[in-house]
């Protein structure tokens, strides 16, 4: 019998655990909202859909799981920036930095990616579909089982991918 009661306090517990750790900081995103500028925050799990965010800060922040559906990052730093999971269908990436960062299984359905650096980010899983992707720079970006703009689907294989012409870019493309 206390073995019973033991188990399922510790389950719950592990529950209480995990929900917690996606639980966005509310003083973290008033920060964003009122300066735009919240660098290493944790903003996992909020809603800040439609939000204006041109030209954000958000260097190394936890983004895991945030929807940020249709908002406006032109020109915005997330360097380093954990997005993965985050939904970020239909936002505006326009000259975003988001080299070396974390967008393992995020939804960027329909995003505007012009200009955007993913220099040496995470794209393993991640949804490209209908993005535009003009003059985008994917150097050293990891593609595995991502779904590109056009809807293909890239190999299980780990391989980098740039936009870039000449033979350098076609080489890579075919591996």
């Amino acid at each position: 019998m206390k073995f019973k009661i033991v188990a399922i306090l510790s389950l719950l517990a592990c529950f209480g655990l995990a929900e917690q750790a996606l639980a966005f900081n509310q003083q973290d995103v008033d920060q964003l909202k009122a300066s735009g500028a919240c660098p290493r925050c944790d903003l996992s799990g909020a809603d800040l859909t439609q939000l204006n965010l041109a030209g954000a800060n958000l260097r190394g922040s936890n983004l895991k799981s945030t929807n940020l559906s249709q908002v406006n990052l032109t020109n915005a730093d997330l360097t380093g920036a954990d997005l993965e999971a985050a939904v970020l269908s239909a936002a505006n990436l326009t000259g975003a930095s988001l080299t070396g960062s974390n967008l393992k299984s995020a939804t960027l359905e329909n995003a505007n990616l012009s200009y955007a650096g993913f220099i040496s980010a995470n794209l393993e899983a991640a949804n490209l579909k209908g993005a535009t992707l003009l003059f985008t720079n994917f150097r050293a970006a990891n593609f595995r089982l991502t779904t590109m703009a056009n809807g293909v689907v890239t190999s299980d294989k780990p391989y980098g991918w740039s936009l870039q012409e000449g033979p350098d870019a076609q080489a890579n493309q075919k591996k």
